[in-house]
C-alpha cells in the first residue's frame, strides 16, 4: 500500500512539474507575441494577387514548357530552369552560374519564386518585370545565347508543339508564336510561383505557428533593424540599396570582384554598390548569398549584414534565433510544376 501511496505521490508531483513548465513556456510565448505585435505592421501576408489566379491556364502551360526547354538556348545547354531550378527553390545553388557555352556569368542567379512580385527585376533593376525580365537571358551572349529575337521565334515556329500552344495561348492572333508573347506566357508561368509559409499563419493571428525560438529571432530581426529593408510582403524586393553601408562589402565577404552595382547600368555615380534588396523568402534553401554568391553561410551572411548594413554586431544567440526565424520563410510551389514537360 504504501509502494502505491509513494508511485501516486511521484506521478502527481511529475504532473505539477509538467503542468508547471507548460505554464511557464505558454508564459514565454505570450510575452513574445506581445513584443512581436507591436513590430509587424512593418508585413504583410504573401497572398497571390487576384490578377494571378484570373491567368488563363494555356498561356501558363505555355509558358511551363518554355521555361524548362533547353531549345531556348543556342547549343541546347540551358533552359530557365537550369539556373532557376524549381527543384530546388528556383536557384542552382552555385555562386555563378553557367551559361549555353559553359562560361560562367557574373552575379548569383536570384530565385523566381515570388519574383513576379518584386518591384524590378535582377541585381541592377534593369527590367521592370518578369515579363521584361523573360527575354533578356535567352539573347545574352554569356547565359542562353540566342543571336536575336527573329532566330528563336523562326526555331519554335517549326515545332510542331509550339505552333499548338502558342495558337492555344493566343487564339485570337493571326500569328501567335512572337518573341513578346514568348516573354508573356514565361511571365504568366513564373507569376503563378508564389509561396506562403508558416510566417504568413502567424501574421494572420495563427499564434501556435511559429515555435518559441522562432519568435525570438523575429523579435531579434526587427529591433537589430533589419526590417529597413526587408519588409512587406516578401521581406525585400521592393526597393534599392547600397550595399556598403558602414564599411566595404568585399572587406566582409572576400568577394574577388568588387561590382558596383546598378553604377554598370546607369553610370550615375550615386548609383555605386547600388543593389535591389533581395526577398527573404526562402532564404534558407537559395544560398550562397549576395550577389555574387561569395558567402554559403546563412550564419555569415546575417552577421556580415549586421556590420555591413547596420553598423552592429549580431551575437551568436540572436544570429541562431533570426536564422531560425528566416526559415519559418520557407515553403515549395506544387510538384506539377518542377516536372520537365514532355515535349513530344
Amino acid at each position: 500500500m504504501k509502494k502505491v501511496l509513494r508511485f501516486l505521490i511521484v506521478i502527481y508531483l511529475y504532473s505539477c512539474s509538467g503542468n508547471q513548465q507548460a505554464n511557464n513556456e505558454q508564459k514565454e510565448h505570450d510575452r513574445y507575441d506581445a513584443s512581436i505585435a507591436e513590430k509587424i505592421a512593418v508585413f504583410q501576408v504573401l497572398n497571390a494577387p487576384d490578377s494571378i489566379a484570373r491567368l488563363d491556364e494555356p498561356i501558363v502551360n505555355l509558358g511551363y514548357h518554355l521555361y524548362h526547354d533547353t531549345r531556348l538556348s543556342m547549343k541546347g545547354n540551358n533552359s530557365c530552369n537550369s539556373c532557376h531550378n524549381l527543384n530546388t527553390f528556383g536557384v542552382d545553388n552555385l555562386s555563378t552560374s553557367p551559361g549555353d557555352e559553359g562560361k560562367n556569368g557574373e552575379r548569383n542567379s536570384p530565385t523566381t519564386l515570388n519574383a513576379a512580385l518584386h518591384a524590378f527585376q535582377f541585381w541592377d533593376g534593369r527590367a521592370k518585370d518578369v515579363e521584361e525580365q523573360a527575354g533578356m537571358p535567352i539573347l545574352n551572349p554569356v547565359e542562353m545565347n540566342i543571336p536575336n529575337k527573329q532566330f528563336l521565334v523562326d526555331r519554335l515556329k517549326k515545332i510542331p508543339l509550339y505552333q499548338d500552344l502558342f495558337k492555344k495561348a493566343f487564339p485570337d492572333s493571326k500569328d501567335p508564336i512572337t518573341y513578346e508573347n514568348l516573354q508573356k506566357a514565361i511571365g504568366a508561368f513564373e507569376r503563378k510561383l508564389i509561396t506562403p509559409s508558416r510566417f504568413d499563419k502567424y501574421l494572420a493571428g495563427d499564434k501556435s505557428a511559429l515555435t518559441l525560438q522562432e519568435k525570438k529571432g523575429l523579435v531579434a530581426f526587427t529591433t537589430n533593424g533589419c526590417t529597413q529593408c526587408h519588409s512587406g510582403a516578401l521581406l525585400g524586393g521592393n526597393q534599392y540599396q547600397k550595399f556598403g553601408v558602414y564599411s566595404n562589402y568585399w572587406e566582409h565577404t572576400g568577394s574577388k570582384k568588387i561590382d558596383e552595382g546598378k553604377y554598370v547600368v546607369t553610370k550615375d555615380t550615386n548609383d555605386k554598390y547600388i543593389f535591389k534588396v533581395p526577398s527573404l523568402r526562402n532564404i534558407e534553401k537559395t544560398g550562397p548569398y549576395f550577389h555574387d554568391g561569395s558567402i554559403s553561410s546563412l550564419d555569415s551572411a546575417v552577421k556580415i549584414m549586421g556590420r555591413v548594413q547596420l553598423g552592429r554586431q549580431i551575437d551568436d544567440e540572436d544570429t541562431r534565433n533570426i536564422v531560425a526565424f528566416l526559415k519559418t520563410l520557407t515553403s515549395d510551389i506544387p510538384n506539377e510544376y518542377k516536372k520537365t514537360p514532355s515535349f513530344n
